[in-house]
């Protein structure tokens, strides 16, 4: 190994000797970030700046960081913000916008509204929960809140009504999205078998599935949309939380999230077919019968939604004959980061893995939505009409108008990862997350925190884990409690954080067309996110006091 003149080992007592003034040192980026956001209403990329630049100050001179070291880390932390966050939301952003652009995105509105029997309360339960669920199941990384968010506006949905059914509708699933690596990386790190976190986080999560419809409606339309679809709710929230329960103990706990969100929207639309819901005037969709399309006109205004899931799960699943998945991540490109890998070492002097960038190509999630869309392009022109006008050098030219229209948005992802990763490597989150930890037997109720902290600062729950699974084991141990359901708090508790994630924020108001909304989407999401977040630390500590049933 070569020899650096220049290392650094992040502490989490830097500041003083001490942990807890550490901490609260450590969390003024992300305090600042909320209150210029949310107190002065600050252009959020701004914010993300600001934020940056008070993190850099903190870990050069707070935490010791090199001032080299502490740059690096904010450009390797823009490089991940770039590839594959950006690249994801690029392309899941374009995906929609071709349906819009020919015009398709009628004849979509139109089959949700028979399928949703007319209620466009009923159609933002089955995208905002069980479809969106179904792409974070299988995509994650930001590319559910951006399609499904979009779809919902198309739906003629208030904008950040839109953005609030997506953000908390996608946050109970987060901890086994994209096939579970979140929480493979729980057990990984944590030193327990990840089948065994699956098991213990699908006994905790069907206690928050079952109220989630039931938030959804209420931000749709307040008491009345309770009061008129409480049976729908609770249809689709219980036949979900079963669906979580089944397939982490019975089928494979990386289809948890795919596999209940498929049973819950199929479950619903079923019933659908028996039940007459009262709806009001103004929430009505009507389509007229000359507006009522044909079955090739429904399979093609669908295409970009039944293609993708087609290739998500061929390149996440299928291993007959030839192993997909394996063959793909074979393709992943890694890279040592110069300047911080072999200079930022953990805390047994080796150099860190996190300094190590991984460039998936083939198994980006980006990549099989633009895969998508340029097939969707090409079907798109090939079946040209004059009420569908379209070719396929128009959806190139959709892409560059996407990528131009993002521009803000997507500088803001970019900052935002950057200060992310200098709270990382600096040792910031480590200090928050071990403030915590030194709470003894209260960290029961408070372990769920350690995962939502993780994942408001670096918009991944994967990230979370990797952070605080082995803090979340060893607190474990020093407090006589089970690390499984610790280990699941962090999981989920990360999903609920990611409601009020600056990165996740910024994501939902440029999938709604409303770049500058991100102040009012989290005034609005904060009390979900925290109200959610309380119920899980009630439920961590009943768990590991073996009052709440965990079935392993």
């Amino acid at each position: 190994m070569a020899i650096h003149a220049v290392t650094f080992v992040p502490s989490t007592e830097s500041i003083g000797g001490s942990n807890v003034l550490s901490a609260l040192v450590g969390i003024l980026p992300l305090i600042a970030f909320f209150i210029m956001l949310g107190v002065f209403k600050v252009k959020t990329h701004w914010c993300a700046l600001g934020s940056l630049v008070i993190a850099l100050l903190i870990a050069v001179f707070g935490f010791h960081m090199p001032t080299s070291m502490a740059v690096n880390s904010a450009l390797f932390g823009a490089a991940f913000g770039i590839m594959p966050i950006l690249y994801i939301v690029i392309a899941a952003v374009w995906l929609y916008n071709l349906t819009v652009d020919s015009g398709r995105d009628e004849d979509v509105r139109a089959v949700f509204s028979a399928v949703g029997k007319g209620d466009i309360r009923i159609q933002g339960l089955l995208l905002g929960f069980s479809f969106c669920g179904l792409l974070e199941g299988l995509a994650g990384f930001g590319a559910p809140v951006a399609i499904v968010a979009a779809m919902l506006v198309s739906l003629r949905i208030n904008p950040i009504k839109a953005a609030l059914v997506t953000m908390v509708g996608n946050a109970i699933n987060v901890g086994f999205g994209a096939m579970a690596i979140p929480i493979t990386t729980a057990g990984k790190i944590g030193g327990v078998a990840a089948t065994e976190v699956a098991n213990t986080a699908s006994s905790m999560t069907p206690w928050i599935i079952i109220i989630i419809p039931f938030l959804l409606l209420f931000i749709l339309d307040g008491m009345r949309g309770i009061r008129q679809l409480w049976h729908i709710a609770l249809l689709q929230g219980f036949i979900t939380a079963c669906g979580h329960f089944v397939a982490a103990h019975y089928v494979s706990y990386e289809l948890t999230a795919v596999f209940a969100s498929l049973l819950g929207f199929g479950v619903v639309a079923g019933a659908l077919v028996y039940l007459n819901p009262i709806t009001p005037d103004d929430w009505r969709s009507e389509v007229s019968v000359e507006g009522r399309p044909s079955a090739s006109r429904i399979t093609l205004a669908l295409m970009p939604y039944w293609l993708v899931v087609v290739i998500f799960s061929i390149a996440k699943l299928w291993t007959l004959g030839i192993n997909i998945p394996e063959l793909f991540a074979q393709t992943t490109i890694k890279i040592q980061w110069p300047g911080l890998y072999g200079s930022l070492l953990n805390n047994a002097g080796e150099p860190s893995s996190g300094a190590i960038l991984s460039i998936q190509t083939l198994a980006n999630p980006g990549t099989m939505l633009a895969v998508t869309a340029l097939i969707v392009s090409a079907v798109y022109g090939a079946n040209s009409t004059s009420r569908f006008t379209f070719s396929f050098s128009r959806g190139l030219h959709v892409l560059g108008h996407t990528i131009h229209s993002l521009r803000w948005s997507l500088f803001t992802i970019a900052l935002v990862m950057a200060l992310a990763y200098v709270m990382n490597f600096s040792g910031q989150t480590a200090a928050i997350g071990a403030a915590l930890a030194a709470t003894g037997s209260a960290f029961a109720f408070l372990s769920p925190v350690l995962g939502w902290i993780g994942t408001a600062v670096t918009g991944s729950a994967t990230s979370a884990n990797a952070l605080f699974a082995s803090l979340q084991s060893t607190a474990a141990t020093g407090a006589q409690l089970d690390p499984h359901v610790l280990l699941s708090a962090n999981s989920i508790g990360g999903g609920l954080g990611k409601i009020v994630s600056p990165q996740n924020l910024a994501i939902a108001a440029t999938a709604i067309n409303k770049p500058g909304s991100e102040a009012e989407i989290l005034r609005k999401a904060a009390p979900f996110s925290i109200g959610l977040l309380m119920i899980l630390c009630l439920l961590t500590f009943l768990g590991t006091q073996g009052i709440l049933p965990i079935v392993q």
